[in-house]
């Protein structure tokens, strides 16, 4: 009589968990296998010496030396080959740039296998490198530099000309520059390509990086923020780690070949991308940049089954051809509930793994479950482990609303609020190199109770009654277009530079069909001029990178202002770039004239009807 009644009971608690807790498996699989990863990590900080990502890669190509690990462009590249090339890129800058232990070395780079073994010849040696934007120029190239202490530059061949531009600035602080190319006939200016071919490609000693340890710097990544310059977000070897194991956490195995089409300068192309690959031990195929109507023809040539995306990316993608493919996991952020529902229904059952981080930060989430739309899941381990609440957050004044004791008021389940992520030690809030300011400014204090500390997201979020979380939106000076950051107050500065415009006020707006807010800047003119538009457009087009460049322009007689002197955005937000409802001259960044032209209405039909790309 015991086993019906036993076998009663679990079929009681089968139906009671289905039909209670339907997300119950999926949260047993993902806290064991998070658990695991923190075992993990806490046997590598233990070790010595130190067991880096680097250490990971050795292993690697000591038990699959043949194993390919890069398929770029037609060619392969194994694990041992991308060693030994790794061995005679340390051994040519050790001789040529006489670099130690601790030296930062900026890599300004583009997406190709030279990325991935001057990275790891830098990592032999117990270099940091410092990932630049190859989007960069001038001002924010040189503000780079002083941000990460960086005393040498490795460039690539394409690069020259940028480089070139700040060549007597750099040379003035006693910055090396090197070239990746055989020869190079400026002065300031060492080729390195023909050093690292005759180098030798024996193995490196270890006592190399011999005081690296698990809370060294490994890397500056840069991000966006809201002084308008970039800000070196200090990545700890601990952060590499756990950002490697994202893929093992989404599923990814060591059969699976993943598709890295983002900048390797990104958090998402570098770590998610590259060192989790090297953490499975898998092979990837690396793109120079985004294709969509190559994406698939790439994922059956070379048997592709894991996949990067940003929102923008599924959305490009959907628009192309249904074609027969091995994806099955999809990793990545910023992705549209509408677009991820097209791109299931016209590519097939592919897991969807959409996550949530920031480089700097201490708070991330992934959704581990198949529920569209959403960020990640609550779950009590994760938070034990990494506290964090949201808070409400007065969007007007762009500050937390704190009670009469001066604490900030948790949000309510279902009510949008800012994320915060307690500083601890488990969860550190490292900040950025040379900037304590911005550093302080993603502090938060006397959060829950007086005395604490938490980091500040910048991010509005919110959390169901199921546990799932939801992004809402960006606050502050940073808004999102084409998968980047862009920093309001650095296109502003470039906007005032020309010749007619007084002050300039740049936002972020919504276009119906398209991921995160396109660029727009609010104009008062010079007393007694008129707005030039093909000066305008010139000085966008020189100075910012496609995606920060303002579509939009609209002319005020002044800009509105609070009571303590910031410009005020929420009602051009709103008020958007429609001239049935503007009445001030408002003007459209066409490619094709190369210059601005005044906003029609029938250019407005054009852009929201997406017969105008953006």
């Amino acid at each position: 009589t015991r086993c019906p009644v036993l076998a009663g009971l679990a079929l009681l608690c089968f139906f009671y968990i289905s039909a209670f807790c339907p997300y119950f498996g999926e949260d047993f699989a993902y806290i064991l296998k998070s658990i695991k990863c923190g075992i993990r990590l806490t046997k590598y900080k233990k070790i010595k010496p130190f067991y880096s990502i680097l250490d990971c890669f050795l292993d690697a190509a000591k038990r699959h030396p043949k194993r390919i690990f890069v398929h770029f462009e037609g060619r392969s590249y194994t694990y041992g080959e991308v060693d030994k090339q790794s061995n005679k890129v340390a051994r040519a800058l050790q001789a040529e740039a006489r670099l130690k232990e601790g030296d930062t070395v900026a890599l300004f780079l583009a997406n190709e296998p030279s990325f991935i073994w001057t990275w790891l010849g830098l990592a032999k040696l117990g270099c940091p490198a410092a990932l630049l934007n190859f989007n960069i120029r001038s001002k924010s190239l040189l503000h780079c530099f002083s941000c990460c202490g960086a005393k040498v530059i490795i460039a690539s061949s394409e690069l020259q000309d940028a480089v070139e531009e700040v060549l007597p600035t750099l040379r003035e602080r006693g910055i090396s520059v090197y070239l990746m190319s055989d020869s190079c006939s400026v002065q300031g200016i060492t080729a390195l390509s023909d050093k690292i071919s005759k180098a030798s490609d024996q193995p490196l000693s270890r006592d190399l990086r011999a005081n690296i340890h698990i809370r060294s710097t490994a890397l500056y990544i840069y991000t966006s923020g809201t002084t308008g310059l970039p800000k070196a977000a200090i990545v700890t070897h601990e952060r590499v780690w756990a950002a490697s194991f994202l893929q093992s956490i989404c599923g990814v195995t060591a059969e699976d070949i993943f598709y890295i089409n983002l900048p390797l300068y990104h958090s998402a192309g570098f770590l998610i991308g590259m060192t989790g690959a090297i953490e499975r031990g898998i092979t990837i195929v690396l793109k120079r940049k985004f294709s969509a109507s190559q994406f698939w023809d790439d994922c059956k040539k070379y048997d592709i089954t894991v996949m990067q995306h940003i929102g923008e990316t599924l959305r490009y993608l959907c628009n192309t051809p249904k074609k027969n493919h091995k994806v099955r996991i999809a990793i990545g952020n910023g992705v549209r509930t509408d677009v991820w529902s097209e791109f299931l229904h016209r590519f097939g059952d592919i897991k969807v793994r959409e996550l949530y981080a920031a480089t700097e930060g201490n708070i991330g989430f992934i959704n581990y479950t198949s529920k569209i739309g959403a960020v990640g899941r609550v779950n009590f381990v994760h938070r034990f482990f990494f506290p964090y609440t949201l808070i409400k957050f007065d969007i007007e004044k762009e500050e937390p609303v704190r009670d009469s004791q001066g604490l900030c008021i948790q949000a309510a389940v279902g009510e949008t609020g800012l994320l915060v992520g307690r500083v601890t030690k488990r969860s550190p809030f490292v900040g950025y190199a040379g900037n304590k300011e911005q550093t302080e400014k993603k502090r938060l204090r006397d959060v829950l109770k007086k005395g604490d500390l938490y980091f500040n997201t910048g991010d509005l979020l919110r959390f169901d009654k199921e546990n799932f979380v939801y992004f809402q939106d960006r606050v502050g000076d940073t808004f999102r277009w084409k998968g980047e950051n862009v920093a309001t107050s650095e296109v502003a500065d470039i906007l005032t530079m020309v010749h007619c415009i007084l002050e300039a006020n740049v936002y972020g707006v919504k276009v119906e069909g398209h991921e995160g807010r396109v660029g727009m800047a609010a104009l008062t003119l010079e007393e007694g001029q008129k707005f030039d538009c093909s000066a305008t457009y010139t000085q966008v087009v020189n100075y910012l990178p496609a995606y920060a460049r303002p579509r939009f322009i609209r002319i005020q007689p002044c800009l509105e202002m609070t009571g303590t002197f910031k410009m005020k955005k929420v009602k051009l937000v709103e008020e958007g770039f429609n001239p049935a409802h503007i009445k001030d001259p408002l003007y459209f960044l066409d490619p094709e004239k190369k210059t601005y032209v005044p906003l029609t209405e029938e250019i407005y039909r054009a852009v929201v009807s997406k017969e105008v790309k953006l």
